[in-house]
């Protein structure tokens, strides 16, 4: 969730060099930073979940699974993120630090602050991403998870997925049933989300 913002412009590489050292993180749109809050126990858990499992599926394979520490950057260095979990298995992000630019696999667990911004900006600008194969949206008060997967042609389809489903992700290969996203996770009753 976006806390804060500074009105003047900052470089990347001023923005890059602050993040080292700031104590709570920054993302980088522009030339303008936007600090961010913290997330709730269901977003956390979610997200390490997810990467807990990517972890010990791709160990060995040459990719990597990062967690909301580590940017994504898009657009050559005009937009930094912090994504939830992101997976790279490209050669070239090995040598950046603090950075990635090369994901195959991108996840957000979605918050009521975050939503609008993760569909749509934040979607928009990831898109851009040749190596991006697969955008993950997980909602964390009931069981779903929609994959914006792009197919041959380059078009993003939509694939979504409800209890009782296994969810893919393509991009690394990986299979698992939609409760162990969820697990340790308190979720709204579907029933109670209709009478809302």
């Amino acid at each position: 969730m976006v806390t804060d913002r500074r009105q003047e412009y900052i470089s990347p590489e001023e923005y890059l060099e602050g993040e080292k050292v700031s104590e709570i993180k920054h993302e980088y749109i522009d030339g303008e930073v936007y600090a961010m809050a913290g997330a709730s126990d269901a977003h956390t858990t979610i997200a390490l979940n997810l990467a807990t499992m990517l972890l010990t599926n791709l160990r060995g394979s040459g990719c990597r699974v990062f967690m909301s520490d580590m940017k994504a950057q898009v657009h050559r260095r005009s937009r930094y993120y912090y994504p939830d979990v992101m997976v790279t298995c490209d050669v070239r992000d090995r040598d950046s630090e603090y950075s990635k630019s090369h994901s195959c696999l991108i996840i957000e667990v979605l918050s009521e602050g975050t939503e609008a911004k993760d569909r749509g900006t934040k979607f928009k600008d990831y898109r851009r991403s040749p190596s991006l194969q697969e955008y993950v949206l997980i909602s964390q008060d009931t069981m779903n998870v929609d994959i914006f997967r792009r197919n041959e042609e380059g078009h993003w389809v939509l694939y979504s997925f409800v209890k009782g489903e296994e969810v893919e992700f393509t991009s690394v290969d990986f299979r698992c049933d939609i409760t162990a996203i969820y697990q340790d996770v308190t979720l709204v009753e579907v029933d109670e989300v209709e009478t809302l």
